[in-house]
C-alpha cells in the first residue's frame, strides 16, 4: 500500500472511496462532502442510526459522481483529545470495508483533528488492518480474499507523521510474521537467521553465540533448556550505535523459545497447540531493533534475543536439576515449562554486561499474567517507578494496553527460595507472574533500571478486532517505539 499526503479537497479528489472520522454528534463534518453527496449520507445515516459510536462503521455507495463509496468511521464521544487508538481503529475499519468492497483508492478526511499523533495513528492502523499471513496457503478462494488497497491519501497530513506511522507498523508486522511461522521453520538457528539478515539489510551489528561459545561462557541456563531438542539455541546480540557522541544506552531482551512443549514437564495437547507464540518476546525485540535503524536516534540501542526450544527428550533437563547460570548464581530446576525465565536469567545478565542504563525484557512468560489481567491487558513489573510510568504513558498513546503488579511482598518471594540453590525457578500457582517476575530481577545488573513486560495472552488474538487479525499480534512493539521517542524527546 502506498501511504502519502494530499492537498486536494474532498471536491477535487476522484477515486474508490473517501474516509471521514466522526465522532458522536460531529455529523456536521460531513459537510465538507459536496452537497448532492452529503446529502446522501447523512440520509443513510440519519436511517441506520450512525451517530458516529467508536468502532461504528457506515458504508455509503454514491450513484454518481468521482467518489464510488464514502465510509464513515466513528470515534465515539468524550472530553477534548479522543484517544490515538479510536483513530487508529476507525482507519481499520474502513480500510478492511474497502477491501470487501473491491476498493483500491481511498482518501482519508481528518479535518481539523489532524495533529502529527493523529496522521501517525491513521498511517498505522491502515498498514496494520492488511496484514495478513497466508504464505502458506497454496488455494485460496477469490470470494474470500478481500481486494488490497493500492493507494491512501491522507488530506492535509505532514509527511514526516505518515512514514513514522508507516514504519512503526512494518515494524509491528515484521514481528508478527516471525511469531506466526511454526516450530519446524523457526528454529532457534533460524530465528538467529532472520537476524542476521535484518540487520545487513538494515544497517545493524549482529553477533550470534552458538552452543559451544554459550558453554565457554557458562550460558547454563539457556544450554540446560535447549538440551533435550536436536535444534541447539541461540543468543542473538543486535546493536545500533548512532554515529555521533552517543547520549545515552538502552537495552531490549526477548524470550525465543521457538516451540515450547513443557519439556519432562510436558503440556497437555490443548495448551501446547499455540507455543510457536513463545517465541513472540524476541520478535518484538527484532522486530524494535528494525525500526529503531529506520530512525537513527542519538543513543545506542542493544537487542538481545535468547532462542531454545524446549523439548522432552534423554538429553532434557530434569526438575530436580541445578543449574549454574551466566552470572554464577545457582538454579534448582521445579518445573521445566518455567523454562522461559530460565532462559532470560542467561540473557539479562549478559545484556547487563553491556553496562545500558535501562533494560526492557518482552516474554510469553506466564498464564498466571493471562488469569490476572486477561487476554488485552499485559503486566508490567519493575524495580523502577518512574521507568514504569513513563512506559505506560508511553502506551496511553498506543492503544496496547500494560497494567503495573507489585513486586514488594517479600512473603511471595519466599516462593521461589530454594532449599539447595540460589532460587527456585517456580514458585507454585498463587501470584505466578510476580514470582516470575521476581526470579527475572535476580540477573538484572547492579544498577540499571528494568522493566519486564509479561505479554502472555496479548500476544496473539483469537478474533478480528480493530487493526488486529486472528494470530500474532506484535503486541507491544510499537510501545517500546514510542517509548523511545519520548525518552529522545527529553
Amino acid at each position: 500500500m502506498r501511504i502519502a499526503t494530499t492537498g486536494l479537497g474532498p471536491s477535487e479528489w476522484g477515486g474508490d472511496a473517501m474516509v471521514l472520522f466522526v465522532p458522536e454528534g460531529g455529523m456536521d463534518l460531513l459537510d465538507q462532502l459536496v452537497p448532492e453527496a452529503a446529502a446522501l449520507v447523512k440520509m443513510k445515516a440519519s436511517r441506520l442510526k450512525f451517530t458516529g459510536k467508536e468502532d461504528s462503521i457506515l458504508a455509503v455507495e454514491l450513484e454518481r459522481g468521482p467518489v464510488g463509496s464514502v465510509y464513515l468511521a466513528g470515534l465515539g464521544g468524550g472530553d477534548g483529545p479522543l484517544p490515538l487508538d479510536r483513530w487508529r481503529r476507525g482507519m481499520a475499519l474502513a480500510v478492511r470495508q474497502a477491501g470487501k468492497d473491491r476498493r483500491v483508492k481511498m482518501m482519508a478526511l481528518s479535518g481539523e483533528a489532524a495533529t502529527p499523533e493523529v496522521v501517525a495513528a491513521l498511517a498505522e492502523g491502515a498498514l496494520l488492518a492488511e496484514y495478513a499471513f497466508e504464505k502458506y496457503k497454496t488455494q485460496v478462494e477469490p470470494v474470500e480474499k478481500p481486494e488490497p488497497l493500492e493507494e491512501l491519501l491522507v488530506h492535509g497530513a505532514d509527511a514526516a507523521s505518515l512514514e513514522k506511522g508507516s514504519l512503526r507498523a512494518a515494524a509491528q508486522n515484521y514481528a508478527r510474521d516471525l511469531a506466526n511461522e511454526p516450530g519446524n521453520v523457526i528454529s532457534p538457528a533460524a530465528l538467529a537467521g532472520k537476524a542476521l539478515a535484518m540487520a545487513e539489510e538494515w544497517g545493524l551489528d549482529c553477533e550470534v553465540l552458538d552452543e559451544t561459545r554459550m558453554r565457554e561462557m557458562g550460558m547454563n541456563g539457556i544450554l540446560s533448556v535447549g538440551s533435550g531438542s536436536h535444534n541447539p539455541p541461540r543468543l542473538v546480540h543486535l546493536a545500533y550505535r548512532p554515529e555521533g557522541v552517543s547520549k545515552g544506552r538502552v537495552a531490549f531482551v526477548g524470550k525465543g523459545i521457538t516451540f515450547d512443549s513443557g519439556g519432562l514437564n510436558i503440556k497437555p495437547g490443548d495448551y501446547m497447540r499455540s507455543m510457536k507464540g513463545d517465541k513472540t518476546g524476541a520478535c518484538n525485540v527484532l522486530a524494535v531493533m528494525r525500526a529503531v535503524a529506520g530512525t537513527r536516534p542519538d543513543f545506542e540501542v542493544h537487542g538481545f534475543a535468547g532462542a531454545a526450544e524446549n523439548m522432552p527428550g534423554g538429553g532434557a533437563y530434569r526438575p530436580d536439576d541445578v543449574i549454574r547460570m551466566f552470572n554464577g548464581k545457582t538454579v534448582e530446576v521445579d518445573n521445566t515449562d518455567a523454562e522461559g525465565r530460565v532462559v532470560l536469567g542467561d540473557v539479562l545478565a549478559y545484556a547487563s554486561g553491556s553496562k545500558p542504563s535501562v533494560i526492557i525484557d518482552m516474554a510469553t512468560l506466564t498464564g498466571a499474567c493471562v488469569v490476572a489481567l486477561g487476554p488485552y491487558t499485559a503486566g508490567a513489573f519493575g524495580n523502577d517507578r518512574e521507568l514504569v510510568a513513563s512506559f505506560r504513558e508511553a502506551s496511553a498513546k498506543t492503544g496496547e494496553r500494560f497494567w503495573e503488579l507489585p513486586m514488594d511482598d517479600d512473603r511471595l518471594k519466599k516462593k521461589i527460595r530454594s532449599e539447595i540453590a540460589d532460587v527456585l525457578n517456580s514458585g507454585g500457582r498463587y501470584g505466578g507472574a510476580i514470582t516470575a517476575a521476581m526470579f527475572l530481577r535476580e540477573f538484572v545488573g547492579e544498577g540499571i533500571k528494568w522493566l519486564h513486560l509479561d505479554i502472555a495472552g496479548v500476544d496473539t488474538s483469537d478474533e478480528e478486532y480493530g487493526y488486529y487479525r486472528k494470530g500474532a499480534t506484535g503486541f507491544g512493539v510499537r510501545t517500546c517505539l514510542e517509548w523511545l521517542e519520548m525518552r529522545m524527546s527529553r
